[in-house]
């Protein structure tokens, strides 16, 4: 019932910037966490970054740490992900999810969310 529609995803060269986007329903919960996956093609689906709602507290892999940022725009139910100094590395269908109450402890496994978005492409050129 939560629906999740990423956008923002593109072509752009190796150290170019790119945001993603992610409009989800309307809700009334509490509190839910929200985090961002990506998914290259013979590998398996990595952490990025996560937000917990209610406190704002965000949590990122040692990946992409100081170059990623999770961020909110609560009146617009919409979670964002700012990406810079982008390598060819990056290059993944970019996910994400969200955690409804009663909140699981982990935010770094896709078993810790319970809805997903359908996945928008970033490619990054050499």
């Amino acid at each position: 019932q939560v629906q999740l529609v990423e956008s923002g995803g593109g072509l752009v060269q190796a150290g170019g910037s790119l945001r993603l986007s992610c409009a989800t329903s309307r809700r009334t919960y509490n509190d839910y966490t929200m985090g961002w996956f990506r998914q290259a093609p013979g590998k398996e689906r990595e952490f990025l970054s996560a937000m917990r709602w209610s406190s704002g507290t965000t949590y990122y892999a040692d990946s992409v740490k100081g170059r990623f940022t999770i961020s909110r725009d609560v009146a617009k139910n919409t979670v964002y992900l700012q990406m810079n100094s982008l390598k060819p590395e990056d290059t993944a269908v970019y996910t994400c999810a969200a955690d409804v109450p009663p909140l699981r402890v982990t935010y770094d496994y896709p078993g810790g969310y319970d809805y997903w978005g359908q996945g928008t492409q970033v490619t990054v050129s050499s």
